[in-house]
């Protein structure tokens, strides 16, 4: 099948036809006339299958010039770098097309946002709490929306977008085609679809779990952090395929520090992205490595969702992770596009549970390389690597005191209070030594 066998526009087939695209994938196969057909869907995919298509295509292909310029699709996502992927991905589509496209998210002014959207747009991309900003502002008009795409929702989810949703859902017209794409479908997910979808039709492409032919996946057993420090160094000087390298750290911490020990011997040619990082600084660093002036980056999980950066040669994990459906988000970065990609693995003695629950997942065993005869085994460990000490506690019990009385004490005699009646005569004659006596009143 080619995109020519799918009832797309002229000026879709024109625009895909600049882009080098001639067949759909799986997902956009399967999706397409589905969604034509108006029914609600809820596409399950893994990254890299080439979801962000699978539902532009048709609600474009629907798309029809209003005569006011509110929205008429709104496609929600959880991070910004997703926004600006999927803008540019409309921008694209709709080359031979008078369609207008919006990207809000937070961290910048609101209002030049509010500016572009006054002007008129048709295709509103933005992140939960902006999009509620903008509408709660009332910049934002919603009552044109036909159709709504919410992208990446497992991991929308889980960043506790859950009452930014659920109030979006409530603000929308109730006659609009929902549509939804994760790569897993999660209770939390069922909740969503069973609450606000009319009996969406469930389309299944390569879900989550599934390991991708086109990537060769290996890994390597490692001691402690320096010496996979040590061996990405190897790797990276000894392999001159590795022209475009993506390269995974568990935290913003470990992130800061793998580039601190690279930074050196790799002056110019690699960057660190993560959630701390300011938005220039993530958009910068995103654009050097897409133009190739940096030959790899260091980047945390959450920028695995949002990060489209085309020809990525290698996926290294420097870390396992611990949760399995993110190492198939992580190697989804590279072999896209029906292209080969490569990944590798970092795994450590605690760490082998995660790979084998990764390995479970995919019901695939990752092959295991043995170490270079040349690599320089570090005995450095972390603050985490090194061993804890673990003293017992020894509680000692107090024994129960027997044939204690209440709990008081008499009062000094300075204290207490004694009902006394005083003479001032008296009191006059203790102040002055002597007896005194009141002068008569003149």
């Amino acid at each position: 099948m080619t995109f020519a066998d799918l009832n797309l526009s002229t000026p879709l087939l024109n625009a895909l036809s600049d882009l080098g695209y001639v067949k759909p994938t799986t997902i956009q196969a399967k999706a397409f006339s589905v969604v034509m057909s108006g029914k609600d869907v809820c596409g399950i995919a893994q990254t890299g299958t080439g979801k962000t298509f699978a539902y532009l295509l048709p609600c474009l292909r629907q798309w029809k010039y209003p005569k006011d310029r509110y929205p008429q699709i709104l496609i929600l996502v959880p991070t910004r770098e997703l926004v600006v992927q999927v803008v540019e991905a409309v921008k694209k589509l709709t080359s031979y097309m008078t369609v207008e496209v919006i990207g809000a998210y937070g961290g910048v002014n609101m209002k030049t946002q509010v500016a572009a959207i006054e002007n008129g747009c048709d295709v509103v991309v933005a992140t939960p709490g902006r999009l509620l900003d903008l509408a709660y502002n009332g910049a934002l008009k919603l009552k044109n929306i036909k159709r709504l795409v919410i992208d990446e929702v497992d991991e929308m989810l889980s960043l506790g977008f859950r009452t930014q949703l659920n109030n979006i859902l409530d603000l929308l017209p109730p006659k609009r085609q929902n549509l939804m794409f994760s790569a897993t479908i999660t209770e939390d997910v069922e909740i969503l679809m069973n609450t606000y979808f009319d009996t969406p039709e469930i389309i299944e492409a390569a879900p989550t779990g599934t390991p991708l032919a086109n990537i060769n996946q290996t890994g390597y057993d490692v001691p402690n952090f320096y010496t996979k420090v040590n061996l990405l160094e190897l790797l990276l000087n000894e392999d001159a395929d590795m022209t475009k390298v993506l390269v995974f750290a568990a935290t913003k911490r470990m992130a800061d520090d793998l580039y601190e020990q690279l930074e050196p011997k790799f002056t110019g040619a690699l960057g660190v992205i993560h959630s701390n990082k300011d938005q220039n600084h993530r958009f910068n660093t995103v654009n050097q490595f897409q133009a190739g002036v940096y030959r790899f980056i260091i980047a945390t999980d959450i920028i695995a969702r949002g990060l489209d950066v085309a020809e990525v040669t290698h996926v290294i994990n420097f870390d396992t992770p611990d949760v399995p459906e993110n190492y198939m988000h992580r190697i989804g970065r590279t072999g896209r596009a029906d292209k080969k990609g490569i990944s590798i693995t970092f795994t450590t003695e605690k760490e082998q549970e995660y790979k084998t629950a990764i390995e479970t997942l995919m019901n695939y065993k990752i092959p295991v390389l043995p170490l270079p005869d040349h690599l320089e085994i570090s005995t450095e460990l972390t603050n985490d690597e090194m061993p804890k000490v673990h003293m017992k506690e020894i509680f000692v019990k107090i024994p129960k005191r027997e044939n204690v009385g209440a709990a008081f004490h008499e009062k000094s005699a300075k204290r207490q209070k004694v009902n006394v009646k005083v003479k001032y005569s008296d009191i006059l004659k203790k102040k002055y030594k002597k007896p005194l006596k009141r002068k008569p009143k003149k």
